[in-house]
This record gives C-alpha cells, structure tokens and sequence, in this order.
C-alpha cells in the first residue's frame, strides 16, 4: 500500500480549525480525507457512528490500547478516551488519499513524532484569548464554566505553537484559509487550481 500524507490541525478551542479543515476538503486537487476519530464518550443528537466518530466503550477502547491498535490516543477525562484507529488511516491511504486531522494538540504533536518525514502539523492561532473567549461565547453551546475551562487549557496549548511545523494566525479567516491552501497543496504537491469557495 502507498504511504499517503499526514495533514495535522491542531488548535485551542474556538481557534477556527474546524473551518480550516472543511475548507480544504472541498479542494478536489489536495486529494485529502478526512481521519475519523475513536471516542469512548456518548452520542450526542444526532451524531452518526462511523461518521462522527467510531464509538467505542471503555472496555472495547482498553482492549484496542491494549492491542496497539491506536495512532495516537488520550484519555481526556476518567474512561471518556479520543484516538485515531491505525486502520482509519491505512483506510484513507488504501484509496491513495491524504489523511487530514482535526485534532487536538497533544494527539497532534504524537502523530508528528510517529511519522516526523509524512506528517505536517500546523498550528492555528487565534488573534488573541480575549478573542476565543468571544468566539467561544458566540457558539452558544456551553456554560460559563465549560467556556472557561477551554480558555484556561487554550493557554496551555497556545504555548506548544513552537512544536509545529506553521503556524497560522486566524486573525481574518479567508487570508487563513489561502494559507492552509498553499501550506497543504506545497506539501502534497497539488497542481495549482482555483480554489473553491
């Protein structure tokens, strides 16, 4: 099987990669995929096993650890654990694909030191933490607390900028996604197009 790309998008929280990265799928010439991640965690509305996650129990989740079944994965909370199945991304590559991941930062700096030559890993930077607290608020779907406790860990992350390879600062969102554009086409040598809104 040919070994395709890794594409990494880490960020704090509220950053904008989410954005980032379904912006650049919508890029036929970059011929990315995106990584589907593991979670042991609960459903929530209508999300969509094997397409939102692959979800996973505890135990199941222990077991392919175990196993080594995992890329990369953490455990966020007590049993609530995230990680990148190695078949998710033998899958992507078996199509001739480049994986992409939206990710956070510690699973992202892992999957840089497992494959240091086919991995790029940027890091997104929002303009400021005054600014994500904003953006954060803005979603409207968590509570005080829950926004403050991401703010409180996007320091942290903000300070492991320096591991990545870029870093993009989203401070105007188009001028972020022409440089994700160019970033991603340069290191899986697209053809240049007209990129897609």
């Amino acid at each position: 099987m040919k070994k395709g790309k890794l594409i990494v998008f880490s960020a704090p929280s509220g950053s904008g990669k989410t954005t980032i990265v379904r912006h650049l799928l919508k890029q036929p010439e970059l011929g990315l995929e995106f990584s589907i991640s593991a979670t042991s965690r609960e459903k929530r509305g209508q999300e969509v096993d094997g397409e939102d996650y692959y979800f996973l129990s505890a135990k199941e989740f222990k077991t392919k650890i175990k196993n080594d079944e995992f890329l990369e994965w953490e455990e966020v909370y007590r049993d609530s654990f995230y990680g990148t199945l190695k078949t998710e991304v033998e899958r992507i590559w078996a199509k001739g694909k480049h994986v992409i991941f939206d990710i956070d930062v510690s699973g992202g700096l892992r999957i840089k030191r497992k494959f240091p030559e086919e991995t790029l890993a940027i890091f997104v930077k929002p303009p400021s933490i005054d600014e994500l607290k904003i953006r954060l608020k803005k979603r409207q779907t968590e509570s005080e607390d829950k926004i403050n406790m991401r703010v409180a860990k996007a320091s942290a992350e903000l300070a492991t900028a320096p591991l990545f390879d870029y870093i993009i600062e989203n401070n105007v969102l188009e001028d972020a996604l022409v440089e994700a554009n160019k970033l991603v086409g340069d290191f899986v040598g697209a053809k240049k197009k007209e990129i897609k809104e």
